[in-house]
């Protein structure tokens, strides 16, 4: 957003009377009916007129250093799995694998939910009051925290489902270490790998503090009504995003997939993070235009025409324009990075780079539009697009991510082998 003048702005300075900072969150943050105050609502108008006059340039140079930095970190990440894979507690655990997707996008689509309600909170101006800062983030910290440790744990037993699924047997030796592994990461829960004691220890030591982030979660009324209503979106985004895992499960470790581990938390990561901050800013600008329950008449189409979220001059069709622009050159500096860190590993052929950059593409153009659907209709439902839209958005990109990936080393492998086979009967046939 354009954020520095808006969240520094308060309403006495945009010459309206103290009285209009409420110095608290809205019902909007909340899961049920949202209402906004009337004073609230005209601040937020004003603070609108400076929404709108965002250029694309304005939106590039702030999307552009924060994703540059989260993709490299990716890449980074990619790096580190296609090492772990070979350790001994990945080869015997296969079902660690099908943990990473959904553990990475858990991760990922809390702290940018927590982040979208936050913007959205200092955009609109609900917490200038210093203490009321303080409340607002420790209440959000805490709850991130709770829903982190529970659907964590249920990230394990779903992986262990899947596994038993397409194995046909469940294997209850390994459940321990799943559990830990969601909780603390499957780095840390490799090393209490020949303790029968240290798992359950782990486990149930995350456990026993839920009842502490609780307490501070209560702090915030709006906070505490997500914990008790809000788990349904971040717990189905879990299994859509074990779906992916299994892909990854599945094709890590076959011969055509050689790189699957590399890519997989970049090619995710990267839908993942554009599709978060386009949903924060259409929430964001539904809060400052329109009241809850009700859209603005230029967005009341639940499906808009795709053209509509791309191709018009209207500021969240900019911003998305924008985000996409910046697939192909961000996928392209990142391939670079891991080429030069990882050299002949990394399948390097035109064909594959080219799908490769195609299957970004189309996984972020699907989240960008399904991004503009999906918050006109929790909005129209009267539900906070921050709480409830990033992170089935997230879950299906990482699915789509997996998938696509996938698909682009399978195609790159029959290419090549089909070119192979063409060279061999070249040469066996000889000169005539």
């Amino acid at each position: 957003m354009d954020g520095t003048e808006t969240r520094q702005r308060r309403p006495e300075e945009l010459g309206l009377p103290p009285a209009l900072s409420t110095g608290r969150l809205p019902a909007a943050s909340e899961d049920g009916p949202l209402t906004v105050p009337e004073s609230q609502r005209v601040t937020s108008k004003l603070l609108g007129t400076e929404l709108s006059k965002e250029t694309a340039l304005s939106i590039g140079f702030q999307v552009t250093v924060p994703f540059m930095f989260a993709g490299l970190g990716l890449s980074g990440a990619g790096i580190l799995l296609n090492y772990f894979q070979h350790w001994p507690v990945f080869v015997e655990v296969k079902d660690l694998l099908t943990l990473v997707p959904p553990l990475v996008g858990l991760k990922g689509n809390l702290e940018m939910t927590l982040a979208s309600r936050l913007s959205t909170a200092a955009n609109t101006g609900q917490i200038d009051d210093p203490r009321e800062q303080h409340r607002v983030i420790n209440s959000n910290l805490a709850l991130i925290q709770v829903q982190a440790t529970v659907v964590g744990l249920l990230a394990a037993l779903v992986a262990l489902l899947l596994g038993a699924a397409s194995r046909g047997e469940l294997d209850f030796a390994k459940v321990e270490l799943l559990c830990a592994s969601s909780v603390i990461t499957a780095f840390l829960a490799a090393l209490a790998l020949d303790s029968r004691f240290l798992t359950p220890v782990v486990c149930i030591g995350f456990m026993a503090l839920t009842p502490v982030w609780v307490l501070i979660a209560k702090q915030n009324p709006p906070i505490m009504k997500i914990l008790k209503f809000g788990w349904f979106p971040i717990i189905l985004a879990m299994v859509i995003s074990s779906f992916g895992g299994l892909i990854l499960n599945k094709t890590i470790s076959k011969e055509p997939y050689k790189g699957m581990a590399i890519f997989t938390p970049i090619i995710c990561g990267v839908g993942g993070n554009l599709v978060a901050i386009q949903t924060s800013r259409i929430s964001t600008y539904l809060h400052m235009w329109s009241t809850p329950g009700v859209l603005p008449l230029w967005m009341k189409k639940f499906w808009p025409n795709p053209c509509s979220t791309f191709c018009t001059s209207e500021i969240n069709s900019m911003s998305a324009r924008v985000l996409l622009f910046l697939v192909i050159p961000g996928h392209l500096i990142f391939f670079y990075v891991i080429y030069l860190v990882e050299g002949p590993s990394v399948p390097n052929s035109k064909v594959f780079v080219a799908f490769y950059l195609l299957a970004g593409l189309i996984q972020v153009t699907i989240l960008l539009y399904l991004a503009e659907v999906m918050t006109r209709l929790t909005w129209h439902q009267s539900l906070d697009p921050d709480s409830h839209c990033i992170p089935y958005l997230t879950g299906v990109g990482d699915l789509l991510g997996t998938g696509l990936l996938a698909l682009c080393f399978l195609i790159s492998w029959l290419l090549r082998s089909e070119a192979e086979l063409d060279g061999i009967s070249e040469l066996a046939s000889g000169p005539s």
